[in-house]
């Protein structure tokens, strides 16, 4: 009989059994890994760098990067965030960097600093570790004495369970068939598929600028879906930050945030709509014309083509110039007025016909899992099933990019080990 039970041996797993350890010595604590190696995810992570969170922020901020569970998790954020978080990696020996867009990483920019740590302090404090251990079954032990798995290397006897293997679909039907409601699960974080000529040959250019989802307009989503057009016409559904030119259409900061905090809106669409993009978001297509007009005035005698009008990139500029119509041995003192206006349409208000996702790297997130009405979010047990704990994505709890999705992994880990060591050492009390 085991004191702690996880299911999962990934960076919520391994931290909360590390950190129940280290709450009640000697409590005996097992993982169970499905695969043939621990923590793949980390090992992935910020293109195998392994963004483990993000720089300090306050609770309701912090939360506020959250499409599915920011209300919920501004209170366990009190409790366990991006500090505390930092602070137990460096007292592991992990020296961290902060960046400049707030990601930390450890210094050695090697997800296998992370793992290690982990597996050799799990190994330090006597945890039990697993790996192609394929839960089957789980069930409720008779007269409530905890918890009974069903494997494919045997069968587990746990007091307390903490369930967290990600977004594993063979566990969320376990977790149904106990009677826990599950949110299909959608992609997020993933780029958009766009075939058009003005990309073509661009991939690897990068510029700030706005992304905005426009209503549809045509077959790109079935006049059912209202709540899309809703969030397409209230503006709910943008963001800002750099734009990345892919192959395969656009990627970037700014369409993974839209991305994630569209993810079951754009699932319902087929993935296929439409957005506009402003590539100089610090003016809008009626504002633009005027600067341009002061440009023409001052550089009449260089080409439009080669102008350094904006800060874009000058490949990117020039194409954008070709759309509007512009030859490229035009002049800005021959550009007339409907030109100038239809390179302030092409500059701030491109549209692009969205047909299609793409995963960004192997770091695929889901929408979707455990509804948060199932969990109190205090403690991150279950409402429904006393002594089953559930932590990370197996939850419908996501983040954009930044270290986020892991800092929720942690945080829920953590509150869910204390109150299993809490528990654990109140029983011993009374014995």
């Amino acid at each position: 009989m085991y004191d702690l039970l996880v299911i999962g041996g990934g960076a919520a797993g391994f931290y909360g059994a590390i950190h129940a350890a280290r709450r009640k010595p000697g409590m005996r604590i097992a993982i169970l890994e499905q695969n043939k190696e621990f923590l793949s995810k980390v090992r992935i992570s910020g293109g195998g760098r392994c963004n483990v969170t993000h720089r300090p922020l306050e609770p309701a901020v912090l939360a506020g990067n959250y499409p599915r569970g920011n209300k919920e998790l501004i209170g366990p954020f009190h409790t366990h965030a991006s500090r505390e978080v930092m602070a137990f990696f460096e007292s592991l020996g992990i020296p961290l960097k902060t960046e400049g867009d707030g990601r930390v990483f450890p210094q050695s920019d090697q997800s296998e600093s992370v793992i290690s740590a982990l597996l050799e302090e799990a190994r330090k404090l006597g945890i039990r570790m697993e790996t192609r251990c394929r839960v089957t079954g789980i069930a409720e032990a008779p007269e409530g004495s905890g918890w009974s798995v069903a494997t494919g290397s045997g069968d587990f006897q746990s007091r307390y369970l903490l369930v967290a293997p990600g977004g594993s679909r063979p566990v969320w039907a376990l977790l149904a068939g106990l009677g826990l409601r599950i949110i299909p699960p959608v992609p997020s974080l993933f780029t958009f598929r766009i075939d058009d000529t003005r990309l073509n040959g661009l991939q690897g250019i990068s510029a700030p600028g706005q992304v905005a989802v426009l209503p549809p307009g045509g077959d790109e989503a079935p006049v059912a879906q209202t709540n899309y057009r809703k969030a397409a016409r209230k503006g709910e559904l943008q963001a800002e930050g750099p734009i990345l030119i892919t192959h395969w259409g656009l990627s970037g900061p700014a369409v993974l945030k839209l991305s994630a905090w569209g993810a079951r809106l754009f699932a319902a669409t087929g993935y296929r709509f439409r957005i506009r993009v402003n590539w100089m978001p610090e003016y809008h297509k009626g504002s633009l014309p005027d600067f341009l007009e002061q440009v023409r005035q001052a550089d009449g005698p260089r080409l439009v083509s080669r102008s350094r009008a904006s800060g874009l990139p000058s490949r990117l500029w020039a194409r954008l110039v070709e759309a509007a119509g512009i030859p490229a041995d035009r002049r800005w003192a021959e550009l007339s007025r409907p030109g100038l206006h239809r390179l302030a349409a092409q500059l701030t208000d491109s549209e692009f016909a969205v047909d299609g996702k793409s995963t960004f790297k192997e770091e695929f997130v889901t929408a979707g899992g455990v509804s948060r009405k199932e969990i109190d979010f205090r403690t991150f047990e279950c409402r429904k099933l006393p002594g089953m704990y559930l932590a990370g994505e197996v939850l419908d709890v996501d983040a954009v990019t930044g270290g986020f999705n892991f800092q929720n992994a942690w945080t829920g880990a953590f509150l869910a080990a204390s109150a299993i060591a809490g528990a654990t050492a109140s029983q011993a009390r009374t014995k």
